[in-house]
């Protein structure tokens, strides 16, 4: 980088990818910003400047020879697994400072050498506590897959043999045998020693506000437009397998809507006025790529002016709003993506929601990373 980047950089601020240290002399309390940036986005670690003023304060000669050893043994003997880093010396303003750059990891998550894992939290950096956000971490790196959990409290009892049964006659074309069932799941990674994967519930389980209560649909009828009010029209939990959660959220959105005449005879019912197609993608997204290590439900929300389709869970992998509207897709549940056409209405080519949009424009998308959720915005026509 050259003085004018670095003084870009400086002139910004300290955001999540930039951070200003005066001056570094412990290992440990270092290593701990490399583990931070290393499990986020990684970033740049600015020394010599000022982290209050934003001042360029410099380093002394002595001091960069001290630095150069220090941050070396920060990320080879502090940081589990050890990364690599890079670091320069730039002169600003007659100053020198020092930029150590941190890449992201390619193997989260990354622990301090006391078994901490940091995440970059805005300009700072938080630990982290819960098993979700471990999870989510180990997922991103392909060590572990949340619709691949057992469940634990669950048995070979709680899965439907009927809808197991036609799915596997159909798709394979071969007689189902009911004493091999076990083997069946065990093979399409749907189950072991006697338990349901939570794919497997979600799938093809029965009495699923039992075994896995926390995936389950709730939909809310408002009047209004705001979400703050203390009165709506109707609500209700829904609870089942994927194809019966789509059937139930569909119809619930389905009937708060108007059918729009459209220049049609007097006597037609009219077409609805959001097309089906548009909601049938925008539910299925949400009931497949939603992300299962949060324990929480999809919110349908219905108001005058908008349909909201609400998934827990950020966009996975590095995977913008804008990607979508364009049709790049990342799979997050493979397993589900793979069985959910046997079962619902869904064919996973990537094209759904560009056919959406091309039928119906007025849709926002919005990927909060923040409040770890993905919302879709369907407006409704306005009324006349």
């Amino acid at each position: 980088m050259d003085s004018q980047k670095i003084k870009l950089l400086i002139a910004l601020g300290e955001t999540s990818t930039v951070q200003f240290k005066l001056n570094v002399d412990n290992e440990q309390s270092f290593a701990r910003e490399l583990v931070a940036f290393a499990n986020s986005k990684g970033g740049k670690i600015l020394i010599g400047v000022d982290d209050k003023t934003w001042n360029i304060i410099g380093l002394e000669d002595n001091d960069l020879r001290r630095l150069t050893d220090l941050i070396v043994n920060a990320a080879n003997e502090h940081v589990k697994p050890a990364i690599f880093i890079e670091s320069e010396t730039i002169l600003v303003d007659e100053k020198k400072i020092m930029v150590v750059s941190v890449p992201e990891g390619i193997d989260k998550p990354y622990k301090d050498k006391e078994g901490i894992i940091f995440l970059k939290n805005g300009a700072n950096k938080r630990k982290v506590t819960s098993n979700e956000e471990i999870s989510r971490l180990l997922q991103e790196n392909g060590y572990l897959y949340a619709e691949e959990r057992l469940v634990n409290h669950s048995t070979l009892d709680d899965i439907s043999i009927e809808k197991f049964k036609n799915f596997y006659e159909e798709k394979y074309h071969d007689e189902y045998d009911h004493t091999k069932l076990e083997q069946y799941l065990e093979n399409l990674r749907l189950g072991h020693n006697h338990k349901l994967s939570l794919a497997a519930a979600i799938l093809f389980g029965k009495k699923n506000e039992k075994i896995i209560p926390s995936f389950f649909i709730t939909a809310i009828w408002f009047k209004g437009n705001t979400i703050t009010g203390t009165e709506y029209r109707s609500s209700k939990n829904i609870f089942g397998t994927i194809d019966e959660l789509f059937n139930k959220g569909f119809d619930f959105i389905v009937s708060k809507l108007d059918n729009l005449q459209n220049n049609q005879s007097f006597n037609s019912i009219g077409k609805l006025e959001i097309p089906e197609l548009v909601l049938t993608e925008i539910l299925v997204n949400a009931l497949i790529h939603r992300d299962y290590f949060i324990n929480d439900s999809i919110k349908i929300f219905v108001f005058d002016n908008r349909v909201e389709i609400i998934s827990p869970g950020k966009l996975p992998n590095s995977l913008t709003a804008d990607q979508v509207k364009r049709g790049v897709r990342r799979t997050r549940n493979t397993i589900i993506a793979s069985f959910a056409p046997d079962i619902m209405e869904y064919r996973g080519a990537g094209s759904g929601i560009l056919r959406a949009l091309q039928l119906y424009p007025a849709i926002d998308f919005i990927n909060d990373a923040e409040a770890e959720l993905f919302k879709v915005i369907i407006h409704r026509p306005e009324k006349n």
